[in-house]
């Protein structure tokens, strides 16, 4: 679906032809924070509808993908990747662990780390979920051309990119003050 001039125009009287807001007022139905939670929880309810059967809940899904991708990885490395604390990412682990998803190992170089790998029933799965987080990905980008879609995932890399760096600012201007 076509946003049409009269939403553009809308919008744009709203949010300002340069980005900045002209009004007091911040309705929801342009808050781009707003629309993203809201469009995330849609995403995750629909995904953890279709995962939940095979005895996967969403906290596991985020840590087999990045697994998926690369075995053999920290505790810590996790925490980062997925953006949780180290406790709910050990909490996590030790979920999987006991569904006989993932084990743990000694780093043979640093013995004080501990690596998270893959067992053969964790690394099964990915060929059971990922078509169905395709499916999932399908249905909710339906009726969406394939450059909206693209240009969605632009613009949502640039925010993430703007929210880091501010981060980044806070963060040093916080040292900085201490």
């Amino acid at each position: 679906m076509k946003a049409s001039d009269q939403e553009v125009e809308d919008l744009l009287s709203i949010y300002g032809r340069r980005g900045r807001w002209k009004s007091e007022d911040f309705p929801l139905d342009v808050s781009v924070g707003y629309q993203v939670r809201t469009t995330h929880r849609a995403l995750q309810r629909y995904l953890h509808t279709v995962i939940e059967p095979h005895g996967v809940t969403l906290g596991m899904w985020y840590f087999l993908r990045v697994l998926w991708h690369e075995d053999g990885v920290t505790q810590s490395d996790l925490s980062r990747r997925i953006g949780t604390m180290e406790p709910t990412t050990l909490n996590a682990i030790s979920s999987m662990e006991r569904e006989g998803l993932v084990r743990r190992v000694r780093d043979k170089v640093d013995r004080r780390r501990q690596l998270i790998y893959l067992t053969p029933k964790g690394r099964a799965l990915k060929a059971k979920l990922v078509p169905l987080a395709v499916e999932v990905v399908q249905a909710a980008t339906s009726g969406v051309p394939p450059w909206e879609i693209a240009m969605l995932l632009h613009v949502l890399k640039k925010i993430q990119g703007n929210v880091d760096a501010k981060l980044e600012q806070l963060q040093a201007s916080d040292v900085d003050e201490h």
